[in-house]
């Protein structure tokens, strides 16, 4: 139920009331764009912590940083180096480190790199135009590098593989695994002696049905990688079931994310048995797991001595617990961690810290302490908490489901010199997340700050489709995208409205990719929105399944239905055949490089939009894909959002 109650705005003689949209903000364009790191990837060596720092100033090229207690943060690799990948376009798992070895993926050749901690050179491990690679995985007991290789040297689809890559330069990449449509997540037993993995096919995607392989691995007289034998299934082959995350405890024991009992949780794998069955692990009640759209994700981290982390999502807020030992109970870790802590060998732990009050960091502490040192922050700016809006979950029933609870997160306009004007109420922005199957999130983020510390209430929605519910959640869109999304931000708009805390007409939807779809959609469902923005999203559904690439190929099949027999229906559901219905006026942004949504999907839903009358503005960004990474475009996109936005509602913007 939404709860009434005042603004969080700050009672003081300082607070001045102001036009909502044109308050002076600390979250300025020179924050959001250009000084602001984003953090990935965290791993640990001993006490030496790394991590991914993607730079907007630099183009967004990203670095691999180095920690240690004596140097503090320093670029691990040299000044010019983008470490990244383009497997399944996402990415992810694009560095590995072991004791004195970092081995990375260059993002603009895709080559796969070995550096040596003594020697200041790389050392070429594979690569070759057309060839791509992620999750890389360090050998036990070599340097050898396990990798997931997508080959798009042929026509047709990629074809996707799990190589060995050895350093000898006269050593081609060593297929270990082919045939499935797609592998994740290599992990090596502590000996070496045993390799498991996950692997699916279309038109399955991962939160759909995997399967978990296990293999012995064979190794030449030297100790090097030579292939796999004993191929086994352990679960999945006959289940649709997904299992994700594979992980080794330190003495032996194979740990694996499964969602068989409605929600991704741990389970062990009992795999000595003829037929390998799974067990429960304990852990405490909420989904431990999210969707594999990129590679290297963590949810839980089994400990040294038999412990446990894990990061529980429950009702939309995530909680980070731990259980030191297997004879102590589960306890909270005192921290707001964006992935599952990392342990250091002196028994502190590594995380980003993402707080819904302060700005993202990656730090260094310890469960019942939390930060004890802060290894870097995304920006030397600090923000005020008087002007930072804390969200608060909501819950509304769902619309045309008897007895059924959505989620969203409200955030209100706050700022700490500025409030609504009296007997006036803050117009709201709808946000819907990308995905679908992302999740609304608590941690503090620009793209909503930015509009509540201007004066904009937010509304997060976690519709039907959304990660961290269980899978019946999760299974709420399929065959209903573009109907179920579309209702569930409907409903979660009316109960902020029966609230009493916005203004119902001024309401803006904004959305990402698949958030797009629904922004679209909802302009041409209903008239409560004012305005509706759209970001690289999907416009053409029929287009999108004949074009996309390999990793969503088949995705629709589930969300809509099989292609191309229920092409009736992909039209149907297409915004471009709703373009008409559309009456308020639409922003559309849409990088030129976008591989996933491509710009012809903003072309022709702009030519439909004009052709019909609606108001329309396309704002097209050279060299950017799918997801804006530029400092100069992330600025002119969020000035041309905020423009927008004062023209439709009718304010002087304060950029």
């Amino acid at each position: 139920m939404v709860k009434n109650g005042s603004m969080n705005n700050i009672s003081s003689s300082s607070v001045v009331p102001m036009p909502c949209g044109t308050w002076p903000s600390p979250v300025t364009p020179d924050l959001v764009a250009g000084k602001t790191l984003s953090f990935a990837e965290i791993r640990a060596v001993e006490n030496t912590v790394f991590w991914l720092e993607r730079r907007p100033a630099e183009a967004g090229r990203s670095v691999l940083m180095r920690w240690t207690q004596a140097e503090g943060a320093t670029e691990a690799l040299a000044s010019d180096t983008d470490v990244a990948t383009r497997v399944h376009e996402y990415g992810g798992g694009a560095y590995a480190v072991k004791s004195g070895c970092i081995a990375y993926s260059d993002k603009r050749t895709g080559n796969v790199w070995l550096r040596r901690e003594e020697d200041s050179s790389a050392i070429f491990l594979a690569g070759e135009v057309g060839l791509r690679f992620a999750d890389l995985q360090f050998d036990v007991t070599s340097e050898t590098v396990l990798a997931v290789r997508e080959d798009h040297r042929a026509d047709g689809e990629a074809q996707t593989t799990l190589v060995a890559l050895h350093d000898q330069a006269d050593k081609a990449d060593l297929v270990l695994k082919a045939g499935a449509d797609f592998y994740a997540a290599p992990t090596f037993s502590p000996d070496g002696a045993l390799l498991a993995w996950i692997e699916w096919d279309h038109p399955n995607m991962p939160w759909d049905a995997t399967r978990l392989c296990l293999a012995r691995v064979q190794r030449n007289d030297s100790g090097a990688i030579s292939g796999l034998q004993n191929i086994r299934v352990l679960a999945g082959e006959n289940t649709s079931e997904s299992l994700i995350q594979p992980q080794w405890t330190s003495d032996g024991h194979l740990l694996v994310l499964s969602d068989r009992s409605g929600s991704w949780t741990i389970w062990n794998v009992e795999w000595q048995k003829n037929c390998p069955t799974l067990s429960h692990y304990p852990v405490p009640e909420g989904e431990v797991g999210q969707p594999a759209w990129v590679f290297g994700q963590r949810s839980y981290q089994p400990l040294e001595n038999g412990g446990c982390l894990a990061l529980a999502v429950t009702q939309g807020q995530a909680t980070c617990w731990i259980k030191p030992n297997p004879a102590e109970n589960y306890s909270i870790f005192h921290a707001r961690p964006d992935q599952c802590p990392v342990p250091l060998g002196d028994g502190r732990f590594a995380w980003l810290q993402a707080p819904a009050d302060a700005l993202p960091s990656v730090v260094v502490g310890t469960p019942n302490k939390g930060v004890e040192v802060v290894l870097r922050q995304s920006s030397t700016q600090q923000l005020d908490v008087a002007d930072i809006s804390i969200p608060e979950s909501i819950r509304f029933l769902v619309d045309g489901e008897e007895g059924l609870w959505g989620h969203a997160f409200f955030y209100a306009p706050t700022n700490a010199h500025a409030c609504v004007p009296k007997g006036e109420l803050p117009p709201m922005i709808v946000q819907v997340h990308g995905g679908p199957t992302a999740r609304a999130q608590e941690g503090l983020s620009f793209k909503i700050q930015w509009w509540t510390s201007r004066g904009f209430a937010v509304l997060d929605v976690n519709y039907g489709g959304s990660t961290g519910f269980g899978r019946a959640w999760r299974n709420r869109l399929k065959g209903q995208w573009g109907v179920v999304d579309v209702a569930d931000c409907l409903s979660a708009c009316r109960a902020v409205v029966e609230s009493g805390r916005v203004d119902p007409n001024r309401m803006a939807i904004r959305g990402s990719s698949a958030g797009g779809m629904t922004v679209l959609v909802a302009l041409a469902v209903s008239d409560i929105f004012a305005a509706g923005v759209s970001l690289y999203g999907v416009t053409d559904l029929r287009a999108l399944a004949q074009e996309t690439h390999k990793f969503e190929a088949r995705y629709l099949d589930g969300l809509i239905g099989p292609w191309p027999e229920a092409e009736a229906l992909y039209l149907q559901r297409s915004p471009i055949s709703v373009a008409d219905q559309i009456r308020a006026p639409v922003l559309l942004l849409q990088g030129m490089d976008d591989k996933v949504v491509p710009p012809e999907q903003a072309y022709s839903m702009a030519k439909a939009l004009k052709a019909a009358g609606t108001p329309v503005t396309l704002r097209e960004f050279e060299g950017e894909g799918h997801g804006f990474r530029k400092e100069a475009t992330v600025l002119a996109a969020f000035a041309a959002e905020l423009d927008f936005y004062a023209h439709v509602f009718g304010f002087t913007a304060q950029n």
